[in-house]
């Protein structure tokens, strides 16, 4: 197919519109006093996302484009037993909203925490645990965007006919752009129309490959035909139960931990709009996942041929809709799994972006100007003037703004030039970003909310070596009994946890006074 303007214009519109809130919406904050607090309201939103919206920026930053390209592929050549795996996932947005929603939001308001790293340096005391906490988020923020891209940029390439680095550019910059001018709450208002996309596609491209492939009861009969391991939970040993375990861990229970959805918890405005998102949430997640795998399989009556003729797993979706669909209503569907691929870049963009600007640079500069006045301090026997002077900020907020939109554009730009050489299997590079961060952080955050003998040496031993330990596996291909590397990372990390909690000495009584009061 060559390039067609009429393919580009749906998308091109979307973009537009996209952009266009950003702006409306940073021009409203500038004009309402809501930018007085410039990091709280630029990372966070100033704490008052709705329960419909939180729940729809958490379904969107959860879901990604490996969710609608990588995922689907895969289904279509294994079978049921995929939607039988994935189901996991629509427990998600519940679990990460219910176990750390309200104890994250009551800290935060607490001690005015503006990111996950605030809390953890606040309960583990530690500036050293902080910033490595901020290096394993960027870092691993960095490969599930490449994913992003690559992801995008594919399919944009196969439905419009336009070249791979044409997707790479319109949808790269054009979410780079709208995240670095609009902040926090530009992010959820479009993550949230991103939402609404996703399952428009789905319903779309459901009524047509069951057009194309002459109903669902036809469909199955051709897979039973040609394929019937593919209508078995174990897939004729494809999906074996070590893979149902381990993906359960992966992409089900561990990914409470991750940190661009427990960021949402700071955000939310009050615990009806809490109860609202954890329901709402997991009715779309459980929508959009089982719909799309679904999809993938339905496939199977649109493509007849083996996996080795459509190039792999990642071609699967984007050859379903060029061949199902008119090209017009094509351009339209695919909106759906960009939006999957654009609302997770940027959250993943922000938190990075906050990461290294929040919690490095300015906690720094915090710490230098109160070491500063510490003389003063000692000398009036009184730190309310100063403490109060550090509500202003040592570095002003018009610095902020201009170093926190460069940090954003910085890393998306970065992150873009590496996808201009698109890797291979998106789905895996997510999924390996997931494990890495899940052994950073689950046992971490979890056990140091709940846990009141959790310490800095067990946090320390644990995201370190649990990390270590799981990119190491994963580079040489190890893994014990056939499962997924996940298992090992988080096992390590959670005895090195025990051994550091253990062995360290406990936080001083001020810090589990404010985490666990009496």
């Amino acid at each position: 197919m060559n390039g067609d303007l009429s393919q580009l214009l749906p998308l091109l519109g979307y973009m537009v519109f996209m952009i266009g809130i950003s702006v409306f919406i940073r021009y409203q904050q500038q004009h309402s006093g809501l930018m007085q607090n410039f990091v709280r309201t630029y990372f966070i939103g100033n704490r008052d996302l709705g329960g419909f919206v939180l729940a729809m920026t958490t379904v969107a930053t959860y879901s990604s484009v490996s969710s609608f390209v990588g995922g689907p592929g895969v289904a279509w050549n294994v079978g049921f037993g995929w939607v039988y795996m994935a189901v996991v996932q629509v427990t998600a947005v519940f679990l990460v909203l219910g176990i750390f929603g309200k104890r994250v939001a009551l800290l935060a308001r607490k001690f005015d925490a503006v990111t996950v790293i605030d809390i953890i340096r606040r309960r583990y005391n530690s500036d050293l645990l902080a910033e490595i906490s901020a290096c394993i988020i960027v870092l691993f923020f960095c490969a599930t965007m490449v994913a992003q891209f690559v992801g995008g940029a594919k399919l944009f390439e196969a439905v419009t006919g336009y070249s791979y680095v044409t997707g790479l550019v319109l949808f790269g910059l054009m979410v780079v752009v709208y995240t670095t001018i609009g902040g926090f709450r530009a992010v959820a208002v479009t993550d949230t129309c991103c939402a609404l996309m996703m399952m428009f596609g789905i319903v779309m491209l459901v009524y047509f490959v069951l057009e194309t492939g002459g109903g669902y009861e036809n469909i199955i009969a051709g897979i039973e035909a040609r394929h019937p391991e593919m209508l078995e939970p174990l897939s004729g040993g494809k999906m074996p139960y070590g893979l149902y375990f381990t993906q359960w861990i992966l992409v089900g229970i561990c990914t409470i931990a991750l940190p661009q959805s427990v960021v949402r918890g700071l955000a939310f405005k009050d615990n009806k709009s809490l109860v609202r998102a954890m329901l709402i949430g997991t009715f779309v997640v459980g929508f959009m996942n089982i719909g799309v795998n679904l999809t993938g399989i339905l496939g199977q009556g649109v493509l007849t041929g083996e996996l080795s003729q459509y190039g792999g797993s990642d071609n699967i979706i984007p050859r379903i809709v060029v061949t199902a669909m008119p090209p017009t209503l094509a351009s339209i569907a695919i909106i759906g799994p960009l939006a999957a691929s654009i609302s997770t870049i940027s959250s993943l963009l922000l938190v990075g972006s906050s990461a290294i600007i929040k919690d490095v640079y300015l906690h720094r500069h915090e710490k230098q100007w109160m070491d500063s006045h510490q003389n003063k301090i000692t000398a009036n026997q009184d730190s309310c003037g100063v403490a109060e002077e550090l509500k202003q900020n040592p570095v002003s907020d018009t610095k902020l703004r201009a170093l926190s939109m460069l940090a954003t554009a910085v890393l998306g730009v970065v992150v873009f030039l590496i996808a201009l050489t698109p890797p291979s299997l998106i789905w895996l590079i997510n999924m390996f970003a997931f494990g890495g961060l899940e052994t950073a952080f689950f046992w971490t955050l979890l056990l140091g909310l709940y846990w009141s003998r959790a310490n800095k040496m067990g946090a320390m031993l644990s995201m370190v070596g649990g990390t270590v330990v799981y990119c190491l596996t994963q580079g040489l291909g190890f893994k014990l009994m056939g499962l997924h590397q996940i298992t090992i990372g988080i096992t390590v990390s959670l005895l090195l946890f025990l051994l550091g909690s253990y062995w360290g000495k406990p936080e001083s009584d001020e810090v589990l006074e404010e985490f666990f009061p009496k």
